[in-house]
């Protein structure tokens, strides 16, 4: 056997599980439906206004920044793990990794993103 033959028969079967397992669940699965199940709320409350709110692009900018710092921290970890073992040249690396996003910062505070409404 081939190589692709390998991943023909690796691609389908990652594609026939999923449908496979979706099929048989809609087979078995009981289904009741009734008003109050296919309502927009199953509180009971009877909904009023328009569903989809408009949020300010302010909060999505502050969320993306925010983001972009949490993954930050999350490189920070194993590189002071390790830390001892990388000598100067890990260091180095890591201050110019911390400047790009310093510089980041510095132009997300000027173009003022992070100014709470």
């Amino acid at each position: 056997m081939t190589d692709g033959l390998y991943i023909l028969i690796f691609l389908l079967g990652g594609m026939a599980f999923p449908i496979g397992s979706i099929l048989v669940a809609r087979l078995l699965s009981p289904s009741y439906p009734e008003p109050s199940k296919v309502s927009t709320y199953e509180s009971g409350e009877v909904p009023f206004g328009e569903a989809r709110v408009q949020f300010h692009l302010g909060y999505y900018a502050y969320a993306l920044v925010f983001l972009i710092f949490d993954i930050e921290a999350i490189f920070l970890y194993p590189w002071a793990v390790i830390y001892k073992d990388l000598g100067l040249f890990g260091f180095v690396e890591m201050l110019i990794f911390i400047l790009i996003l310093v510089v980041g910062l510095v132009y997300a505070l000027k173009k003022r993103v992070l100014e709470w409404m």
